[in-house]
């Protein structure tokens, strides 16, 4: 099967970059205290007893925080050299390439599925397949927790560190985006929308949604 071509931009865009990327962001948590808050409280919610998939995980920022919050992550990235990174910036954890298209997961595998700004990669037309197959790979009762930037616009990106690429960010509003999950199959449980912050990075305000599969 031929694979979409957003995902071969996604992934030579972040293989360009990857190195760049991880000197700018792996550190981006460290002055956010509310997004922090969000990893932690889904931390709180999932079962310790299961796997936690880190989908589009990057450097393996967040992939580190929740294995501190005593979670048993994965980090799963469309990018080898991002993956690369994440192992040379996380020893001793489990990072894989793969896609969220089509996760390499059995079906009711994981307790948790975290998709830290990943999804904004993946087109509207596709965005209720991605929810889905998420859900394919939860658990009953397993968790969901999502961070994007809230817009109506996509955001084409043709430059990034110096390099050519040929990125688009979606954004989107965060009901909208919760009453996707409900149709889905899930139970949105908790959200939190703040300004963006002024660091030069942010323009638009980002949003944080935690859902639960309803089995």
């Amino acid at each position: 099967m031929t694979e979409p071509d957003f995902l071969q931009r996604t992934r030579h865009g972040y293989d360009l970059t990857a190195k760049p990327y991880a000197e700018n962001f792996h550190e981006h948590l460290h002055d956010k205290p509310l997004d922090r808050a969000m990893l932690a409280g889904f931390a709180g919610l999932v079962d310790r007893g299961g796997v936690i998939a880190d989908v589009g995980c990057g450097t393996g920022a967040t992939t580190r925080m929740l294995t501190d919050h005593g979670l048993d992550a994965v980090g799963i990235d469309l990018s080898p050299n991002m993956i690369a990174e994440a192992r040379r910036r996380n020893p001793g954890l489990p990072f894989h390439v793969g896609s969220m298209t089509s996760l390499d997961f059995d079906d009711h595998q994981v307790h948790g599925v975290c998709a830290w700004y990943s999804v904004i990669h993946i087109p509207d037309e596709l965005l209720a397949h991605v929810f889905t197959e998420f859900r394919r790979v939860l658990c009953p009762n397993g968790w969901l927790l999502l961070a994007f930037q809230v817009g109506e616009q996509p955001r084409e990106l043709s430059e990034m560190f110096g390099e050519h690429v040929s990125l688009t960010f979606y954004r989107r509003q965060p009901d909208a985006v919760a009453l996707l999950l409900e149709e889905i199959g899930f139970m949105p449980y908790a959200g939190l929308v703040r300004e963006p912050n002024d660091d030069g990075f942010e323009s638009t305000p980002h949003a944080f949604l935690m859902a639960q599969n309803c089995g």
